[in-house]
């Protein structure tokens, strides 16, 4: 009776596993559908009229349009102003959305957020120097590099603080997730300051471009911008899934995961380092773009289950799209004028947030 009670509860958890997996196979399918429909909405939505359908059909067909100066009009802006933004759009939502899912697999907590390690803080601090001294302290680095200037000081300033951060937590080859959190919190706090002391330095115009900068936009996208930071990103996101497994065990404990063959102390430094280049170079380009990272892994959570082999490529598709909507509303709402994808993002996603803090209050462990 004993050996048949145990097996009926084997027998019914491997289906219970199989019903869960069938159940995120669809949801990642019904995802893959709706990022395309956000690509396609997101090409075809703007100020302006250009309808990319019409440039894609005449593309495929060869087709001699009717009206040369207007179809060269509707290429320029499909090709060079609303793809660039739209593949932009994708990285910057998947990197945000994985990074964030990671970070919360490797803090165990569902609130956890790139934030936390001050990658974002250190990648604003680059960015608002290369500003607001871009013509005086460092004018020969913007002469020298032109418009990669400003991504690649955010990029590398982000990659400062992993380093630095990194080097405060990790005592005897041993790193500690807590001191990383706090050594976060505590570096981004500083370069908080300095850029508010920046920000305090600069004039009316550098302070027009800083703040629509720190609110977040992907009006910048261009095509060396995506060859600068693109390769990063994709790379980071590449690796990501082989985190899985790890997280998956992580979940039961440090020392748990251990026993069962994961190296700890590696799966902590491959996904900081993997978290600080996706999110340094997506704020490296579009600056400040909150809620994504917490929102999407905590709805796909409750949705597919915590199992992080579904889970990061789900995050990576519903960021990408809901990322993409946002930057839709955002460009057609105050049309011809365009609202930082940041405060559309935070406007959808704070009450989002403020929802998660009130179903886990008293579950959540800080």
């Amino acid at each position: 009776m004993a050996e048949q009670s145990i097996a009926g509860r084997v027998v019914g958890a491997m289906a219970a596993d199989g019903d869960r997996s069938a159940r995120a196979r669809a949801v990642i399918l019904l995802l893959s559908l709706a990022l395309a429909l956000s690509v396609f909405l997101s090409l075809t939505s703007g100020a302006s009229d250009a309808s990319a359908a019409r440039v894609i059909r005449d593309w495929l067909t060869e087709a001699v349009p009717v009206d040369a100066a207007l179809a060269a009009r509707d290429r320029l802006i499909v090709y060079d102003i609303r793809m660039p933004r739209v593949l932009l759009g994708v990285l910057i939502g998947a990197a945000l959305a994985v990074s964030g899912a990671v970070m919360q697999g490797l803090f165990r907590n569902p609130l956890a957020d790139p934030g936390l390690i001050g990658v974002s803080a250190g990648s604003s601090l680059g960015a608002v120097a290369v500003i607001v001294l871009g013509t005086t302290w460092l004018a020969p680095v913007t002469l020298a590099l032109g418009t990669l200037a400003l991504p690649l000081a955010a990029f590398f300033g982000g990659l400062s603080v992993t380093l630095l951060l990194y080097a405060i937590a990790t005592r005897h080859g041993r790193t500690s997730v807590a001191t990383m959190l706090l050594a976060g919190l505590a570096i981004a706090a500083l370069a908080m300051a300095l850029t508010g002391i920046l920000i305090f330095m600069a004039d009316d115009r550098q302070l027009r471009d800083l703040a629509f900068w720190q609110l977040g936009s992907l009006g910048g996208a261009t095509w060396p911008k995506i060859g600068t930071v693109g390769p990063v990103i994709v790379l980071a996101l590449a690796a990501m899934p082989f985190l899985s497994r790890g997280l998956n065990a992580l979940a039961l404990g440090e020392a748990t995961a251990g026993h069962l063959g994961i190296p700890v102390q590696r799966l902590k430094y491959t996904a900081i380092v993997g978290v600080s280049a996706a999110v340094g170079a997506s704020v490296a380009v579009s600056g400040g773009i909150g809620f994504v990272g917490i929102v999407v892994p905590h709805l796909l959570r409750l949705a597919i289950g915590p199992d992080n082999r579904y889970l990061l490529p789900a995050s990576a598709l519903l960021g990408a799209s809901l990322l993409l909507l946002a930057d839709a509303v955002s460009r057609t709402i105050v049309a011809p004028a365009e609202l930082p994808i940041g405060i559309v993002t935070a406007v959808a996603g704070a009450p989002f947030f403020l929802w998660i803090l009130l179903r886990e209050r008293g579950i959540v462990d800080l």
